[in-house]
């Protein structure tokens, strides 16, 4: 071929590449050009239709080459809002949404489909408040009735791609808080088969998991390689081959999670082989950050966690879990401490069947490390949680101060030679009275103790102890401490202790010291709770459970002295420090009895004699019945002072009877329980009583605790020169209901100086601003109390008399109705001289027997019904002067506040409600 056909030949497929090049060139510029308006069409008709919430944007695009190859219609500054209850606030912003479009449809279908999704510098905020509701619901459920529209634009993805976005997940009702900050993802599969793979990339800068205000996860950098085969038809996912790196650690990540009609099933499986020890607390909470960062690890590790089997709760059906945990040839040296842990090693073996805690299986092959040539050595089998079978052995020659430097345990100074041998095996069960078999030794020498929050330590601390059971049963452990000392502040104090036979517990006790309580509280520093004051003991006890239950006493050798001294105490339930001034305890046998013991509290003054018997068999039995009798004298109480300032909620349950949708209860928090094992009893005299603004004077009473049951007898006080008297008795029947029974009985009782001198009474009473007499009440009344320790009205029996005497009444609605409807002005404001009342409450209502009066001529009389919730039935005879021979029947209906009166007989009984036990 000659040179110049050759070259023509070349100039020609140029020339034809070229022009090819041009037109595919141009069709890239034309085609969005020529398309653009029915795909911004089909995208605002789809957004319109399909989304329930706001969508904004600043400007829209179509073109091959912001994703190329791909055709694409991108929104610039997008922000769409959240679903109710979050209208108003975005859920997501990005800089650019990009739609990938499907060529073919737009050419040749009326759909334009869209196959691919680019979201790039987003801001995804997931919200969920305590009640559950989500911002993220923003799509609109389709209707089976609606007519489907000839064009449409369809959602058949085959990628998504996430770039350098934000996720915020805020979830109030789980309490779980999740931040994904640069967040990149590549998701590829063919999401529209109804079985389809999912390969997936995603990487995370930094990654942060909150639960209940804990932090679990900060600034983690995730990188995954995930496959998953989704299954639309049944719900399913399989996890097949999903690679996790947080931080440091390589995860492995298999299993399946199928949807059930009524659960789940799951099948998950997350392991890492062979990691560094290191590389493990790269994962961990970010309070070990620091510490990580001061402390030299190694050692190799193998992780395995599996969740396996259906989770239904209706069913109470719970999967099983399993955490194996291996560490070999540890080393942990914190701050570079001259004693680093070497060998250390950790085989433990976690079994959760159906996730209950009661078949918990623990299997710690080993359990060991050494410091230089001190050492800790340990394997221990537990299953079971109430009655757990044990086989443990624990060896341990080991420098308390050597461990706690080179594990860089913060806030605490822990110093001492501690030596144990200690091998156990059975079963611990408290009801049976078993107990492993089991002999060992642990003893401490030297021992030191100093925290954060003193700056005094607890020194000279010795302990040796022994326990031994050979049967395995509770009479034959024995325990022995001798001795155990400290010394704190200069001050020492001694602890010796023989126990044996835990059926009938053998016991030899010798305590000797004094404490300063607020010192040695503050190095503990516990919350809600502060003491001050000095506790002085000097005590031997010694003898045998069963002869201080039989009363056996000359058996016995329980005697000493326990001093107390300006002890006080500060609780975050009471809102000012009680303060016990001085207080001797002297035990003798079983008796621990107190003379002229003082205490105060704000304003009120507390003297107390008396004491307590069966002491020691109430505090180490769950059968021992604690007795005790005391007197209590106060010149002065002043009740508002042990209030909270804390609110309460104080619901109260509603009484109506009507058939109306009842309304959600308040939460009860329960009865009052008085403990079955106290029987205790009580004599009290003030001589003044401060409570809500009212004044009580020489108020006594005799209160007693006795098998759960409370009774108060001849219990009384004086207000405004009213002698009252009140007997009754409380017993918790569950925890949220109680049974109660009362009577009470005041005499002369003023009105007027009443409505003068108390405030609540005029708050109550109103319409006693213009009455004046005396009133005298007898009454007796049994029931039920709900949780809330309310009155649950229906089941009220009782009855009583009222008393009135030289009343005046002004002003009350009931009277003021009748003088309307009879046109007798006198009625208004009638003086009543004497009268009886006589009433039975029972099913929700009192029965007012027929009772009469005369006032300025006329002769009332007066019978019938009311309900607890105000509503009236009424029966009235009013005798016309001057003997009331001839007179006007009236009923009265309606209620207290708006009461009906009208002139005949004929009434409707009201409706009784009665009491559902």
């Amino acid at each position: 071929m000659s040179k110049n056909k050759t070259k023509s030949i070349l100039i020609k497929t140029a020339k034809y590449l070229g022009i090819t090049f041009a037109v595919i060139m141009g069709l890239l510029f034309l085609t969005p050009i020529v398309f653009a308006d029915k795909i911004k069409e089909q995208i605002k008709k789809t957004a319109n239709e399909k989304l329930s919430a706001e969508l904004n944007y600043s400007d829209v695009s179509v073109s091959f080459f912001h994703h190329f190859p791909s055709l694409t219609l991108t929104l610039n500054d997008l922000s769409l809002n959240g679903s109710a209850p979050y209208k108003n606030e975005k859920f997501i912003t990005a800089k650019e949404v990009s739609f990938g479009i499907n060529i073919a449809s737009l050419i040749f279908s009326k759909e334009v489909k869209i196959d691919q999704i680019y979201l790039s510098d987003s801001f995804i905020n997931v919200k969920v408040n305590a009640k559950g509701e989500a911002n993220y619901n923003v799509y609109k459920s389709s209707q089976a009735s609606e007519s489907k529209d000839s064009t449409e634009t369809a959602l058949k993805l085959e990628r998504i791609e996430i770039l350098n976005s934000k996720i915020i997940y805020d979830d109030l009702s789980t309490k779980v808080h999740f931040d994904a900050l640069g967040f990149d993802y590549l998701g590829k599969g063919d999401l529209n088969k109804a079985v389809f793979d999912l390969y997936s990339k995603a990487k995370i800068e930094k990654l942060n998991i909150v639960y209940d205000g804990e932090p679990y996860l900060m600034n983690k950098k995730i990188d995954a390689d995930l496959i998953t085969k989704v299954n639309v038809n049944s719900l399913s996912f399989y996890f097949q081959q999903n690679n996790l790196k947080i931080n440091q650690l390589l995860v492995d990540f298999k299993g399946k999670f199928d949807f059930l009609k009524e659960g789940y099933n799951m099948d998950f499986v997350i392991k890492s082989d062979n990691s560094n020890l290191y590389d493990v607390f790269t994962a961990f909470p970010p309070k070990y950050i620091t510490w990580l960062s001061k402390t030299e690890l190694k050692g190799n590790t193998n992780l395995l966690f599996t969740l396996k089997g259906d989770y239904i709760a209706s069913q109470n059906i719970a999967p099983d879990l399993n955490l194996d945990i291996k560490i070999d040839n540890g080393f942990v040296n914190y701050d570079k401490s001259a004693f680093p842990v070497s060998n250390l090693n950790l085989d433990i073996k976690t079994k959760v069947p159906s996730l209950n805690p009661d078949l918990l299986i623990v299997d710690a092959q080993n359990v060991s490390l050494n410091i230089n040539k001190d050492y800790l050595k340990s394997k221990f089998y537990v299953k079971g949680a109430n009655t757990p079978d044990i086989n443990a052995d624990f060896k341990a020659k080991i420098d308390l101060e050597k461990l706690t430097k080179a594990l860089g345990i913060p806030d605490i100074v822990l110093k001492g030679s501690l030596t144990g041998d200690v091998k156990a095996n059975g079963k611990f069960d408290q009801k049976n009275k078993l107990f492993p078999v089991t002999k060992g030794i642990i003893d401490l020498e030297n021992g030191y103790l100093k925290t954060k929050y003193y700056p005094n330590p607890i020194t000279n601390i010795i302990i040796k102890s022994k326990i031994d059971n050979q049967k395995g049963t509770f009479d034959d452990l024995k325990v022995s401490l001798k001795p155990t000392q400290f010394t704190f502040e200069g001050k020492p104090v001694f602890v010796t202790a023989d126990l044996s036979n835990f059926n009938d517990l053998t016991y030899d006790i010798t305590a000797k010291g004094e404490l300063d309580v607020n010192k040695i509280y503050k190095v503990f520093s516990q919350k809600g709770l502060d003491l001050d004051g000095f506790v002085k003991a000097d005590l031997v006890l010694k003898g045998k459970q069963s002869d201080a239950e039989k009363g056996n006493y000359s058996k016995l050798y329980n005697k000493g002295t326990l001093e107390l001294r300006n002890i006080g105490i500060a609780s975050e339930y009471l809102p000012k420090k009680f303060i016990i001034k001085e207080g001797i305890f002297k035990i003798n046998q079983d008796k621990m009895s107190f003379n002229n013991f003082l205490a105060a509290y704000g304003e009120s003054d507390f003297k107390m004699n008396g004491y307590l018997q069966n002491v020691f068999n109430y505090a180490t039995t769950n059968t021992g019945i604690l007795r005790g009798s005391f007197k209590v004298a106060s010149q002065y109480i002043n009740v508002d002072e042990f209030m909270s300032s804390t609110p309460a909620n104080t619901s109260v349950t509603s009484t109506k009877t009507q058939t109306s949708a009842p309304k959600t209860e308040a939460k009860q928090s329960g009865v009052i329980i008085i403990p079955a094992n106290l029987n205790l009893h009580f004599m009290a005299n003030a001589q003044k009583v401060n409570f809500d603004k009212l004044n009580l004077q020489n108020a006594t009473g005799n209160l007693s605790m006795n098998k759960g049951k409370l009774t108060m007898q001849n219990t009384g006080f004086n207000l405004i020169g009213c002698k009252v008297g009140m007997n009754a008795n409380y017993q918790a029947v569950t925890p949220q209901k109680a049974n109660f029974d009362f009577s009470l009985k005041a005499s002369d009782f003023d009105i007027k100086k009443a409505y003068n001198e108390i405030e609540v009474f005029r708050k109550m009473a109103s319409a006693a601003e213009k009455a004046q007499g005396i009133v005298s009440v007898n009454y007796q009344l049994k029931g039920r109390l709900n949780g809330n320790m309310d009155p649950v009205y229906p089941s009220l029996v009782g009855g009583g008399t009222l008393s009135v005497k030289d009343v005046k009444i002004r002003g009350l609605k009931m009277f003021n109705a009748v003088s309307k409807e009879t046109n007798s002005e006198s009625m208004k404001n009638p003086d009543v001289s004497k009268v009886d009342i006589k009433t039975t409450i029972k099913n929700n209502i009192m029965t007012v027997e027929r009772f009469k009066f005369k006032f300025a001529g006329f002769r009332p009389r007066i019978e019938g019904t009311t309900s607890l919730d105000g509503k009236l039935n009424l029966k009235m005879r009013l005798g016309l002067p001057p003997l009331g021979i001839f007179g006007i029947p009236l009923t009265v209906t309606g209620t207290q506040n708006s009461p009906k009166v009208k002139v005949g007989r004929k009434t409707e009984d009201l409706e009784e409600t009665k009491d559902a036990e």
